[in-house]
Parts: structure tokens; sequence; C-alpha cells
């Protein structure tokens, strides 16, 4: 069976220690806000205080989580871990996406049972913490900004970070219309809406990691295509037994099983392969390729195969 790599290690390490440090930073952070607002919530009595707090405080834990994953994904492979420790950032954002949906439903059940008994509430000491949440969450969103797009992990954190931020809008515009319009019953609305807001916002999350976790076929992966230009290549009878998976953000696999025309030499098995590396690589972005070379073999030849 042959094998090859075809990673672009372009995702350098400064980039990493860079995207390392941000969220340091934005962990010290999210501990300040959330100390501030547990303490505010209880001295003011607002629940939206309280549960962005809350929230704050999943964010610490989650981030926490993070750093860690991203330490880890760094380390060696072994004898013992011959992936190393790559699916760390998956499990980090699978972890930090079920918080997300568990505090979200524990905030509903409590912003149900504050509306039917308002409570009235110290509103500026709501107002002052909750600017304070939209500086802090606001600067470690744009801290993280970038590597969200690159990386499931650092999207789960920059996810947390940026549904504080916006927490953090909807706390002061219900601290204004407190102290404004006695309004005491919009903090259970405004936690009702946020709670929702972070439902939506970790189902997709937790959507992916599991389709990761799981090795199914990343989205839009058009395996048929991939079957019909792979069979077209001069020399290959057919490509089957093909299994496609995402190992973390950066890696895609397949391992396949390829009938040749011919009991061709190892050297001519050689340059085929890397037609079809190059194939996979440029058309599909899969950069580690996994290849069975059989002639003449009576084994299954659907494309899929359960193992």
């Amino acid at each position: 069976m042959a094998h090859n790599h075809l990673h672009s290690h372009n995702n350098n390490h400064h980039h990493r220690d860079l995207g390392e440090r941000n969220l340091f930073i934005s962990i010290l952070l999210n501990i300040l806000i959330t100390v501030a607002q547990v303490i505010g919530g209880i001295i003011s009595g607002s629940l939206a205080l309280l549960s962005d707090a809350l929230h704050n405080f999943s964010d610490v834990i989650s981030l926490i989580i993070s750093y860690i994953a991203n330490v880890l994904s760094k380390k060696e492979a072994s004898t013992q871990r011959t992936f190393g420790y790559k699916r760390a950032e998956i499990i980090a954002a699978f972890i930090n996406a079920s918080t997300l949906i568990i505090i979200a439903v524990l905030l509903i059940i409590e912003a149900i049972k504050r509306f039917q008994n308002p409570q009235e509430i110290k509103s500026n000491l709501v107002i002052w913490l909750a600017i304070l949440g939209i500086l802090a969450n606001g600067f470690s969103v744009l801290l993280l900004k970038k590597d969200a797009d690159k990386n499931m992990n650092m999207r789960s954190a920059y996810l947390h970070l940026f549904t504080d931020m916006l927490a953090s809008v909807a706390v002061l515009i219900g601290g204004l219309l407190m102290k404004f319009y006695q309004i005491f019953w919009i903090d259970s609305v405004l936690t009702f809406v946020i709670a929702v807001y972070l439902i939506f916002m970790g189902y997709k999350l937790l959507r992916e990691s599991i389709r990761v976790l799981m090795l199914f076929t990343p989205i839009d992966m058009p395996v048929i295509e991939i079957v019909e230009k792979v069979n077209k290549i001069k020399g290959v009878r057919g490509i089957h037994h093909i299994h496609i998976w995402q190992l973390n953000e950066s890696e895609v696999h397949l391992e396949a099983h390829v009938d040749f025309e011919k009991d061709i030499k190892l050297s001519e098995f050689d340059k085929i392969l890397t037609i079809i590396e190059e194939l996979l690589l440029h058309d599909y972005q899969i950069n580690h390729i996994n290849i069975q070379p059989e002639f003449q073999k009576s084994d299954q030849k659907d494309i899929i195969v359960q193992d």
C-alpha cells in the first residue's frame, strides 16, 4: 500500500504562536469581565447581567480548553500517538459548542421564571458593566478574527467571544430601558434572546465538529466526480473501496484501492500515483493519499465498501 503526504506546511509557527498569544490575552480579559459581572449582577439583581457573567465564565473555560488544544496540536507524533494531537482542536470545538447549548437552555429556563416575577434592578451598575463587556469582548473578537477563518477550534473561541459582545450590547440596551423607562421585564426578554442565539450558533459548530469526529466525508466533497476523474487516468482500470475523511482543519485524507489494467512495475505505479496525488490535491484539496494497488484481484469493486 502506497501513501504520500502533500501537506503545505505554510501554517507557520509564527502565525500559530501569534494566535496562541491572542487567545491567552482573551482568557485574561474574560476572567476580568466574569468577576466584575458576577459581583455586579448580585449587587444590581440583574438576571441578564448574571446570565452574561455565566456565559463569560463558560467562555473562560472554553478559551482555556481551546488554548490547551492549540498547544497540544503542535506536539510531535510518536509510536503511541501516530497522529500526534491533531484532533485536540476538534475535540475542543465539540466541547465548546456543547457547553454553549447547555448554558443557553439553563438561561431560557431562568428567564421564563424571572419574566413571571420581574424584579427591580439597579440599572446604573448594569450599564457600566455592559460597556466593560462590550469593550473587552470587542477587543478579543478583533484579536481572534483572522484565525477564526482558518481553524475550527479558534472559530469556536471566536464565536463564544462574539456572542458575549452581542450579549453585552443587549444588556446595555436593557440597562438603559430600565434606567429611563423602568421596564424591568426587559431583563428576562434579553436573557431569552441571548440564549436562543447561543443555541443557534452552538448547534452549527457542534454539527461541524461531529462530522469531523465521526470521519464523515467533508461536505461538498464530490466522491463520484473524483472516481470518474481517477478512472480516466491512463493505466487505471478503476478506483474503489474509497474512504475520505477530515483529520483536522488542515488535513483531508483519502484511502482507496486502485485496479490497474496491466501488471505494472513499481516505478510505473509511482508515476501514476503522482498524477493521482496532484489531481486530488489541486482539484479537491485532499493532501494525504493512501492507495492500495491491485491487478486482477477478486475483491469487492464497489466505490464504497463497509469495512
